[in-house]
């Protein structure tokens, strides 16, 4: 009785050997080289990380005014989104600002007159869901060009910009 012939093996890396390679690649971006230089040495001047630092808080402010349009356009969704964006806020403290302490329902009496919010609900969500991944995607790229401890920074606050998208999606399904 002959043997069974070899079961087809694909040339080239497996899945699992592809995903285990970007997953260290991506956290070999934000590890020192271990010279012992800190965020002011040549790559990380003080001007590009405080400028990171600062756009990047700007970013998590303009979210909290879109979790806060929303918020005052329809507050039922007060309990899903509160909690959203109280992380949010912990953001923009995270990048070294500050937001004004207010509740989401304080803050309804006076949304920013610059962001437009849709009339239903979903479209809502889904509006402030595109945000979310949309400020995720930039500091994703973002935290290429950041030194050490502002990559790390950048990388933890995209994951859980990208995990706000992913919840606000969820509840529209």
């Amino acid at each position: 009785m002959p043997y069974p012939p070899p079961p087809h093996v694909p040339s080239g890396p497996r899945r699992r050997s592809l995903l285990a390679s970007v997953a260290g690649g991506a956290l070999l971006v934000g590890c020192s080289d271990g010279t012992g230089t800190t965020e002011e040495g040549t790559a990380g001047s003080p001007s590009v990380v405080e400028r990171a630092r600062a756009r990047a808080a700007q970013d998590s402010r303009g979210i909290v005014e879109r979790y806060d349009a929303v918020l005052a356009a329809h507050p039922a969704l007060a309990e899903r989104v509160g909690p959203l964006r109280a992380e949010a806020v912990r953001h923009v403290e995270a990048f070294g600002e500050r937001v004004a302490k207010s509740s989401p329902v304080a803050s309804q009496a006076s949304p920013s007159p610059s962001v437009t919010v849709p009339a239903t609900e979903k479209d809502a969500l889904a509006q402030l869901a595109a945000a979310e991944r949309a400020l995720a995607d930039r500091r994703a790229k973002a935290l290429l060009d950041v030194p050490g401890e502002l990559a790390r920074l950048l990388a933890s606050v995209a994951a859980a910009g990208a995990a706000h998208a992913y919840l606000l999606m969820e509840g529209i399904r």
